[in-house]
């Protein structure tokens, strides 16, 4: 894929927590949506990033999580913009 086509080109992954955190209203409505304990027990960005880091599976489902957060503010963009 090329880096100018990636959305996540150039993306730290502190702002993608923090966006699906807004997006989710906090770490309970994500959790909900991601089960992974950093999430669940005690969550912090602090800790959940230095997981997120250090642990592949996860921060794949975190990006993951994000582009299909992006496709849906697309597709509610376009739908308004169609009324």
């Amino acid at each position: 894929m090329n880096a100018s086509n990636d959305p996540l080109h150039g993306k730290k992954l502190a702002d993608i927590l923090d966006e699906l955190l807004d997006y989710y209203g906090g770490f309970e409505g994500l959790s909900c949506k991601i089960e992974i304990r950093c999430f669940c027990i005690d969550p912090s960005v602090k800790s959940s990033l230095r997981f997120l880091r250090t642990t592949p599976w996860a921060r794949e489902k975190v990006e993951s999580l994000y582009l299909y957060v992006l496709r849906q503010k697309a597709k509610q963009k376009s739908q308004l913009s169609k009324l």
